[in-house]
Formats: C-alpha cells, structure tokens, sequence
C-alpha cells in the first residue's frame, strides 16, 4: 500500500449456488414413501403389540417367592407389550427383600420375563439385622439368623462404616491364622472386637490406625503365643496397651506398643 493513500476496497460477498429446484413430483413421490412407511409400521405394530398375558419368574429361590413375584408384577397384565416400562418394573422387583439383581425383559409375543439374584447374607447386623458383602442391610429383622455369621454393631446409619472396617481387620487377621468374630462401633465412637478365639480387643474411639498396627504387632510378639490365656488386650493407652490375663486377672500389665 502506497504511504499516504488510504485503501479503498470493498469487500467481496462469497457467492451463493443458487439451489435447484425439485420437480414437483419427487417431491409427491417422497411424501408418499414416508406415508407408506408410517402406514407399514402402524400396521407393524398393531400386530406385534399385543396385551400382555404373562409373567415369567426364573431365579433360585430360596428367599424370595417366586408366587409372591408373579403377583406383585400381576398388575402389569392388560398393558401393552411394547409399550411395557422394563425400567419401572426392574425397580419395582428390586425393592422386594431379599432381591439383589433383577433383569427384565420382553417375550414374544405377550410376556415380560424377570430372572433374579438373591442377597447372601455376610454378617449379623446388631440383634436381628443382616448385611450382605457391602455393607447393605438387607433385612432389618430376620427369622433365621445363620450361626456361622460374623456379629456387626453399630448406631443406625454406619452400617457401611462397620462392615468396611471389618473387612479390613478380618484381611489382617487371616494372614495371621485367626478371624475376626464380632465388632461393634458405640454411640461415643469408640470401637472393639472380638476374635474367633474369643479375645477380645478394645480400640477406643481416636488414632485407630496406629492402634490398629500396634495391636498386629502386639499378637505377633505377645498374644499368638500364649493366646489360650489371654481375656483381651486395651490399646486405649498413649504409649502402649494391657493384656488381661484369663488367671491374673489382678496382673494386667501396661506394655510398650514400641519395642527395640
């Protein structure tokens, strides 16, 4: 540009394709093949989609009832197949108890089937109560309680909590030959549990990691070796812990948790 001269262009508008234009009878022709295609599809419909007369259960009942199943879905019966709301239904057989997974789907030509998975039952939760392997309550009040279960407690709510805590002692204490019996969270915080071998075991409610850690290392160097004479060990001391023994029970000694 030459100094001194102001430039002066005008800028060039891009240039539009004009559009070419459809005979009209394509256009008919089109019109036509979505009128069919509707048509064919409504008429697809109407004999595919049929009321639905039947509920097919598949599972391994044990717990829940398959005649209980049926005729809590009974209501669904008259609905439309296609139209049927598989998700409503899936939530609908999850809340019954004791149901862990439910899968629905359509059978032609007029069913809906459901194939369930139950809750197994991992441990006791206070009187009552059962947990499975999360955490979850699963009955608030059961009627047959299986021996064999690990007993969990807790204040209402912290269900998760105490069965996340028991899961990670009870790893601990298998490596070491025992299991983990019980374990109860108070309404103060503080936390104890009881060996397979009936000792029991009091954490207190703060630095539960590092009682935790002192306690392993107290059972390896203290309690594996004399554990049918020990009533239980209290880590709810600063700087060690106590070992109650079953015919001393005067003798309780404080020990370090540190040693060497």
């Amino acid at each position: 540009m030459i100094p001194g001269r102001r430039a002066n262009r005008r800028r060039r508008e891009p240039r539009k394709l004009p559009l070419p234009a459809l005979p009209w009878w394509r256009i008919a022709v089109a019109l036509a093949g979505v009128a069919v295609l509707g048509l064919a599809w409504f008429a697809a419909r109407s004999v595919l989609d049929r009321p639905l007369r039947a509920v097919v259960v598949n599972g391994a009942f044990e717990r829940v009832s398959a005649d209980r199943l049926e005729a809590q879905l009974r209501h669904h019966m008259g609905r439309s197949f296609l139209g049927a709301d598989l998700n409503a239904i899936r939530s609908e057989v999850a809340g019954i108890p004791w149901v862990a997974t439910a899968r629905v789907s359509r059978r032609w030509p007029d069913a809906i089937e459901v194939t369930i998975t139950e809750e197994r039952p991992a441990a006791r939760w206070g009187e009552a109560g059962l947990l499975n392997a999360a955490g979850r309550l699963i009955v608030a009040e059961a009627t047959h309680i299986p021996a064999e279960l690990p007993r969990l407690a807790g204040p209402p709510g912290t269900e998760t909590q105490v069965a996340s805590r028991y899961a990670a002692i009870q790893e601990q204490l298998v490596q070491r030959g025992v299991g983990l019996a019980a374990l109860e969270l108070d309404g103060r915080g503080a936390w104890t549990f009881q060996l397979s071998n009936g000792i029991r075991v009091r954490l207190g409610s703060t630095a539960l990691e590092e009682r935790l850690a002192a306690f392993y290392k107290a059972f390896d160097t203290v309690v594996a070796g004399q554990a049918e004479d020990v009533e239980y060990v209290d880590l709810r001391y600063p700087n060690g812990f106590a070992v109650g023994w079953k015919n001393q029970r005067g003798t309780d000694a404080v020990l370090p948790s540190r040693q060497g």
